[in-house]
């Protein structure tokens, strides 16, 4: 026995253990968490030209951002993320804002000072006064809140109020902020709650610089008002086209529910890997432990904002991380079993494992790119985690994990421990009695997989059959996502009734659509509405449930133009998908597999949404991430057993369709352990996000629990099947009828 290589795998899962214990923790606190983990809000902006005449080009934009980001500044947020979207966007994500109506207001203002007269006509504007001359100040007779600013040119100023003081008895100077064409001071004036700010007389001449603004501000108001002038006017005109915001208790809780239903999926898991492959299985904790902390300090170093759909991602990439594992162990199992040394079955279990690990990665990683162009910005952080934690895997999965297990192996130490890996004595041959065409017993050897796939598909035409009747009859249940309108979330510590939130939206002048409750005890409730309410009418739903339920409700809103975008980048991103998975599969295999493998993974998608459709669950944007994210998982297994097929074909050579045949159903048995074992690991993760998960989510984690049972059924008997009877006609029909198999 090799003594310092069995000392040298105890020292290093040690130096690994320690070092995770320490460097974890600090790794997770520092990644920054997004709107949806910590409270705040998302606005996608239109641009659109302040004046008539005026161009909206690159330039522009970037002088918008600049403004914007000033006022992000002035609220205090710390990492804003203001990004340029196309020839006329503007995206704005502000996390950790507390007071969101504020927020909202100070950015979409324009901040265009005015001082007109009451006939409306313009006498000064901003390009008059002095840049960061603005202060919060106090009346020095009432101590009242007031703003002061100063003017470039103090005789221009006398020159204006010598106009206002000869229109007698109408002397008022009329100060506006983001004064409107079409705006009146004459019919504004009769209102109790007008646009312009104040109205003062003007008495006498005045050639001074500093001027006083009052309007009944609040202290906080009246500093507002300063900073916001500070901060320049904005270029443009800002339109809401989509708009999202989380209530920082409804973002603590999605954070600690989430969390906790990872904890648990991935401590299931651990077991399990335990359990089923022992001392293997030991090692597959410690490099999925790694794979997490690496993931994480990745993230942290990228600086990339950790979304919810991100840590379902992490999560999720747990249970794909352990399918690398899994391919690679039960090959060595496979090799102990034809006889085989430790040593030898480790060697050649690796070699033949890490081309089909390689396939199945690739072909996820194109379904995560493909979201990534094509998903809004919650969706690309669940792409980057995505992507990013399959690359991890690989890197943990295959090279440490077999490094580590190398150790042990090539000490000797392991020579008389078959059992060790999981392997019943039993079912071990005689290397002395076996050839290059033996194959190891299986559990699933008496399993016939392909004489019944008349029936299979059969089985699979009156599925689809009926997924397109109950879409036809009931349609998708599409999200605002989709259909555009408004969407407000509830929350309260006791329960909630259908009549309740009606009276209550009846109270704020919104009329809902429809309104579904959840949660344990029905404290959660959603409204959804037609149409998109105006930025004060907002700020009123805000204000009400926060004092009457002490949560700030979750408004999200999208108008038709988006809705209509989503709806279309929806289906550009699955069609891509398919190309590029397509295009693969046929370099690295033949196009029959690609197109066999499309077909199954068309079924798993349409079967997820006949689900839906049935069950009148909402179709969001995560929908389509949960569906794109299936079609990369669904691939990945039916790689596996093509991966197998091409092994065996390649080996046996066949002659007739007997002989393929028999070659598929082979194939199927001796993966079959590795496609339960990896979709159970998935799944476990999936059932811990909907028993555990935030509310937000729930949907998601349908969709790909729903498919991940779909990709096994058609990875089984629909992509392996149509290969085989497509690749068989290749054949020479023979005389006599063959005898199914």
């Amino acid at each position: 026995m090799k003594k310092g290589r069995l000392i040298a795998f105890f020292l290093t899962v040690l130096l690994i253990g320690t070092g995770l214990g320490i460097l974890t923790k600090p790794a997770a606190e520092n990644i920054s968490l997004g709107l949806d983990l910590q409270g705040g809000f998302e606005v996608l902006y239109e641009v659109h030209p302040a004046k008539k005449g005026d161009k909206i080009n690159k330039d522009v934009l970037v002088s918008t951002v600049e403004a914007l980001n000033r006022r992000a500044n002035v609220l205090g947020v710390s990492e804003p993320n203001i990004q340029i979207e196309g020839n006329n966007r503007i995206r704005v994500q502000l996390a950790g804002v507390h007071n969101q109506n504020r927020a909202r207001e100070i950015l979409s203002t324009q901040a265009q000072l005015s001082f007109r007269d009451t006939n409306d006509r313009e006498l000064l504007n901003g390009a008059d006064l002095v840049e960061n001359g603005a202060k919060q100040a106090f009346k020095p007779d009432t101590n009242e809140p007031i703003v002061t600013i100063k003017l470039k040119d103090a005789d221009k100023f006398g020159e204006v109020t010598k106009k206002v003081l000869d229109m007698k008895p109408n002397n008022q100077l009329v100060i506006w902020l983001d004064y409107k064409k079409g705006d009146s001071y004459q019919r504004e004036s009769k209102k109790a709650d007008h646009k312009y700010i104040s109205a003062p007389n003007v008495s006498q001449v005045l050639n001074t610089s500093d001027v006083m603004i009052e309007g009944n501000f609040t202290v906080q108001e009246a500093k507002d008002m300063a900073n916001i002038l500070n901060a320049g006017a904005l270029p443009v005109k800002l339109v809401e086209k989509y708009s999202t915001s989380v209530g920082a208790q409804f973002g603590e809780q999605a954070l600690h529910d989430t969390v906790f239903a990872g904890i648990v999926g991935i401590a299931i898991i651990f077991l399990f890997m335990l359990f089923y492959y022992r001392l293997p299985g030991f090692i597959a904790i410690v490099t999925l432990s790694v794979y997490i902390y690496i993931t994480l300090q990745i993230f942290d170093w990228m600086n990339a904002v950790l979304t919810l759909p991100g840590i379902a991602a992490l999560i999720l990439g747990v249970g794909m991380a352990v399918d690398a594992n899994i391919i690679t162990y039960e090959r060595i199992k496979e090799e102990i079993k034809l006889g085989k040394s430790v040593r030898s079955a480790f060697r050649s279990g690796n070699r033949r494992s890490f081309a089909t690990i390689f396939d199945a990665n690739i072909t996820t990683i194109i379904a995560g790119i493909v979201l990534f162009i094509f998903g809004t910005s919650s969706v690309r952080g669940f792409a980057i985690m995505l992507i990013l934690s399959i690359l991890t895997s690989f890197i943990t999965a295959v090279f440490l994990s077999r490094f580590l297990l190398g150790l042990l192996v090539e000490s000797r130490w392991l020579d008389r421990k078959k059992g060790w890996f999981g392997v019943r004595k039993k079912d071990i041959l005689d290397i002395s009695k076996t050839n290059e065409h033996t194959e190891p017993p299986t559990r699933f050897d008496k399993w016939d997989f392909v004489s019944k796939r008349k029936w299979f598909f059969a089985f699979s035409g009156i599925l689809l059959a009926a997924g397109l009747v109950v879409l036809l009859m009931f349609r998708l249940n599409l999200g605002i996502d989709f259909s555009s309108g408004s969407r407000i979330e509830v929350q309260s510590d006791h329960k909630l009734s259908t009549e309740q939130l009606e009276k209550d939206f009846e109270q704020v002048g919104l009329a809902p659509d429809s309104i579904l409750l959840s949660g344990e005890k029905d404290n959660h409730g959603v409204a959804r509405f037609v149409g998109v309410p105006n930025q004060k009418k907002i700020a009123e739903v805000k204000d009400y449930f926060k004092d009457k339920y002490g949560s700030e409700p979750n408004v999200s809103t999208v108008s038709p133009t988006v809705g209509k975008e989503l709806a279309r980048n929806a289906l550009y991103a699955v069609i891509v998908a398919s190309i590029g998975i397509i295009l693969y599969v046929s370099i690295r295999f033949e196009y029959k597999m690609a197109i066999a493998a499309i077909a199954s993974l068309l079924y798993d998608a349409f079967f997820i949404i006949a689900v839906f459709s049935l069950t009148r669950l909402e179709v969001d944007i995560t929908f389509i991430a949960a569906v794109l994210t299936i079609i990369g998982y669904s691939i990945n297994d039916t790689i596996v057993t093509f991966d197998r097929i091409r092994e065996h074909v390649k080996k046996r050579k066949p002659k007739n369709f007997s002989d393929l045949s028999h070659i598929v159903n082979l194939s199927l048995q001796q993966t079959f352990t590795r496609s339960i074992n990896t979709v159970l690991t998935v799944v476990i993760v999936v059932i811990a996000l909907l028993i555990f998960g935030a509310a937000s989510i729930t949907n998601f984690s349908v969709a790909l629990l729903v498919g991940l049972l779909s990709g096994v059924y058609s990875s089984l008997y629909i992509a392996a099947q149509i290969w085989l009877v497509w690749k068989g006609r290749e054949f020479k029909k023979p005389k006599q009828k063959p005898e199914e198999v």
